[in-house]
């Protein structure tokens, strides 16, 4: 099928996204997939505008390529989840990339058919041990962050005799960056912290959040909390934690588990929605996390007005932060200049869009340059963890690494600790990576950053 000369920049109509319908009959139908998968795969070949996305589209182009036909009726079907094994959902391709998503008659959401396909192999054939422990970031969080226990696993994680053996029984990676686990968790850490403060209410923000921490916000980076928690009180927002919480669901979605998103959306969203019932605005330190809430989440569900009550109240911080600015209420009273950040955009901030709100906010600071790098990392959740794929993440993070490389920067951030510590340990030198909102933190200072 010859893609023409469409273009995404041609339209004048935004690309629209249709409810994930997992609950209907028909979703489940392993032909009616197929044929889908089909009509989707002809269309991408015909176009191939996204092979420089991820490691999807040069695996299915190379599918056709190497077929009798060399045309899409020449793959073997059963190569199909070849192609749906190298998406991780990051929704680049719709939002960014293809010009043929709806409103466009042909109706094109790769992201989500591979979903679809995700689900339907989850349902007939589960999940390895690995796979199933890596997307159980609760379970896992809980055991690693009991105290003595965080020491031995962060340990035994930097050991590179125990990297080989994990990789050799377990298939993960033993040169993929692994995050380290703390006893004092964001929520032990911020509770301590928080304050009543009056609530001013401005634009669309009511001047006072409900943090959900998130399961790496809380066991693997609780000093995020602890710098969002500084941070949104210098500015005069009060914050609250969500009474509690559990995995927020992505990484169950990328597995195409969707019994397990729905166990998580009936345990978080009663809190979050009690939140919002109070006055609160919602926000938490992961763009992902943010991502599920704002998106997947209300597409699973559309007819849920919880959903959707939660889904308008849910910011990103730097978001946050920038709309108070917008109306005079940013403090700018900085304290010391950053000098030069090279500055990842996580793709999963920029499907939210909302703009380079992190990059705008830091750009206020003096002595500051930002250098923002909008190109996939490679990371995903676990796909550069992965023995089987972390080659490949390393090969789409590297466009992104040698910018960072030639750039020298006093600072490497982005509001994806994952992405960072990936495109830190693939970096020359020792650069460390820091969190915008510490960087924030540090500007105000209110910080060292260490």
């Amino acid at each position: 099928m010859c893609a023409g000369k469409t273009t995404r920049e041609g339209s004048l109509e935004a690309p629209t996204r249709h409810p994930i319908n997992w609950q209907d009959e028909a979703f489940w139908d392993p032909q009616a997939l197929e044929q889908e998968l089909e009509r989707v795969f002809d269309i991408c070949h015909g176009c191939r505008r996204c092979v420089s996305l991820c490691d999807a589209f040069p695996t299915l182009f190379d599918l056709v390529d190497e077929s009798d036909t060399m045309e899409v009726d020449g793959v073997d079907k059963q190569d199909y989840h070849k192609v749906v094994e190298q998406c991780y959902l990051c929704d680049m391709c719709y939002m960014s990339k293809c010009p043929y998503v709806p409103p466009h008659e042909w109706q094109v959401d790769f992201p989500h058919l591979m979903l679809r396909a995700k689900a339907q192999h989850f349902r007939a054939n589960g999940a390895s041990r690995r796979d199933t422990l890596l997307t159980s970031t609760d379970k896992l969080g809980k055991l690693a962050s009991i105290p003595v226990v965080d020491v031995t696993v962060n340990a035994l994680n930097r050991s590179p005799a125990f990297r080989g053996v994990l990789e050799s029984q377990l298939g993960v990676h033993k040169d993929a960056p692994v995050p380290e686990y703390h006893h004092r968790t964001l929520r032990k850490r911020v509770a301590p912290m928080l304050k009543t403060l009056p609530a001013e209410s401005v634009g669309r923000t009511t001047g006072k959040v409900a943090l959900f921490a998130t399961c790496y916000g809380n066991y693997n980076s609780p000093h995020l909390g602890e710098d969002l928690v500084k941070v949104f009180q210098h500015n005069g927002i009060g914050v609250v934690l969500v009474d509690k919480e559990q995995c927020c669901g992505m990484p169950k979605l990328e597995l195409g588990d969707l019994d397990a998103v729905h166990r998580a959306r009936a345990n978080n969203i009663p809190a979050l929605y009690e939140k919002v019932q109070q006055g609160y605005d919602l926000i938490a330190p992961v763009p992902s996390c943010v991502l599920m809430f704002k998106q997947e989440l209300p597409l699973m569900y559309p007819d849920d007005e919880k959903v959707q009550a939660v889904k308008a109240a849910f910011f990103d911080p730097f978001e946050y932060l920038f709309l108070r600015h917008k109306e005079g209420k940013l403090n700018t009273d900085f304290k010391t200049g950053l000098g030069d950040i090279s500055y990842h955009v996580a793709c999963h901030l920029r499907v939210q869009n909302i703009g380079l709100k992190t990059r705008d906010v830091l750009a206020l600071i003096p002595d500051t340059r930002v250098d923002a790098q909008e190109r996939c990392s490679g990371h995903d959740g676990t796909y550069a963890v992965k023995v089987e794929s972390h080659d490949k993440a390393v090969k789409i993070a590297r466009p992104v690494v040698r910018k960072i490389d030639q750039a020298k920067a006093d600072h490497l951030a982005s509001d994806c600790p994952m992405a960072s510590a990936h495109l830190a340990a693939l970096a020359e030198g020792e650069i460390q990576p820091t969190h915008p909102l510490t960087l924030l933190a540090m500007a105000y200072g209110l910080t060292d950053g260490e």
